[in-house]
Parts: C-alpha cells; structure tokens; sequence
C-alpha cells in the first residue's frame, strides 16, 4: 500500500507564524516547482502555465480559453462582442484560477523573481477586465475586482525593485508614483473617500515611496545643501559660507 504520509516534509520544514516561508524545487522530469509553507502543510505550485499544472480546455489556462473563445467570436460577427458573455460559472472559474495566481505572484515576489510578479499580476489584471466586462452582474466581478489592491500593491513593488536593481532610481520613484496614482483612482471609484485613505495597501505604497527616495543616492549639489542646512543647524557659519560657495561654484559650472 502506497504511503501518502507527508510528515517527514512538514517535520523537515517546520512552519514559523509570521515568516514567508518559499522555496524552488526540481519536480519530476526536472520541471521547476514553488512550495510555500503554510500553518496546516505545503502549497505546491508550477512555475510556469498554471499553477496547479492543469491545462483546461487543452489550453494553457481558462482565461487563454475564453481570450480564444472571444477572439472566435469577434472574427465570425465583424467585431462585434455584444453577444459574448460568460456565464456565473465562467466567473467562478476564473476567480479561482485567479487565487492560484495570486497565491503565485506573492511566493515570485518572496523568490525576488519580479519580472514573473509582474507577469502574473498583469495576467490577473486581464482575468479582472474579462470578467468585469462580459461577467453576468457586478457581485460576480466584484469577487475578482477585490484582489485589485493587493495585486496593485505587489506589481508596483515589483517594478520598482526591477529598477532599482538596475540602479535607475529616478524610474523606481516613477514606478511607485504611477502605482499610487493608480490605485488612489481603483480606489476613490469603488469606496468612499475616507475608506480610500485608510487603505492599508495605499499606506504601504506611500511608505514604499519614501524607502525608495531614500535609497536615491544624492547629487552633488543635494549634498552641499544637506551640509548647509546643518551647518546653519550647528550655527557653524563659517562652514556654511564654505559650503554657500562651493553651492556657487557649482551653479557656475552647470
């Protein structure tokens, strides 16, 4: 009798409250593999195609099945979509291959695989627009559409360390502006005002904002006005002279 016991993963693996716990495996056939460790076990997830592996319909996900479907559709009647609709349990089964995804990006994010954050939240952000726009009623898009803040949170973040990796600090500033310009408008369209402020992934993305202006390194000229502003502070006025100087030196130079 086969052993399905996994025991000895758990007691090898031992979960710790608070701590994103992933990993990459080889699986079978060498085909890379995410585990996440969580409170009650292990989720498995391929790292390519869909998480759980499946193919439906033969294809490589449900949305790329009803993105065909659509295009089928748009091809026989000139263009028009008005006919096209999907049905509650359409909605049900992209919500819940978007779960996967969303269970995914966040291990990538922990993985400091980005480019593949980003990958899988702009595909959630299509699952989101299909079911919003061909979905039944606005509850069935409204179990989608309240991932939107989170994914917005995790593409931004990724984006940002794309270019920060890159050293490119000015498009990390650029990457987290947009993301909260965008989120501030997803946000002020579907809840109140107060509530829109008191997001917590708004929050987090502001905070995010002000870590990486920090992580800019200064120009020249930032840093001769940083030590004049703390010469002054010092009142060490001969230093701030120097430093007013230096400050003159340079505008003539520019």
């Amino acid at each position: 009798m086969m052993n399905w016991d996994i025991s000895h993963v758990l007691d090898n693996w031992g979960y710790e409250p608070g701590k994103a716990m992933v990993r990459r495996i080889a699986g079978k056939g060498g085909k890379e593999l995410i585990q996440m460790r969580i409170d009650l076990g292990v989720l498995q997830m391929h790292t390519e195609g869909r998480p759980d592996g499946q193919r439906p319909h033969g294809m490589e996900t449900l949305l790329d099945y009803h993105v065909e479907k659509l295009e089928m559709h748009l091809a026989e009647f000139d263009g028009d979509d008005s006919g096209f609709k999907l049905s509650s349990e359409d909605c049900v089964a992209l919500q819940q291959e978007a779960i996967q995804f969303h269970h995914r990006y966040i291990c990538f994010f922990q993985l400091e695989a980005y480019d593949q954050v980003v990958m899988d939240a702009d595909r959630n952000l299509d699952a989101i627009e299909m079911v919003e726009q061909y979905g039944p009623d606005d509850q069935m898009s409204w179990a989608l559409r309240q991932l939107t803040p989170q994914l917005m949170l995790m593409r931004t973040r990724a984006l940002s360390a794309i270019s920060l990796d890159e050293k490119d600090y000015e498009q990390a500033i650029l990457d987290v502006e947009e993301g909260i310009e965008s989120l501030q408008q997803f946000l002020n369209d579907h809840m109140s005002e107060e509530a829109a402020q008191q997001n917590g992934e708004l929050q987090a993305l502001r905070h995010w904002l002000e870590e990486v202006r920090g992580s800019r390194p200064m120009s020249k000229r930032e840093k001769l006005e940083q030590e004049l502003d703390d010469a002054v502070a010092k009142e060490d006025y001969e230093r701030a002279a120097e430093v007013r100087d230096a400050l003159k030196c340079l505008s003539a130079a520019e």
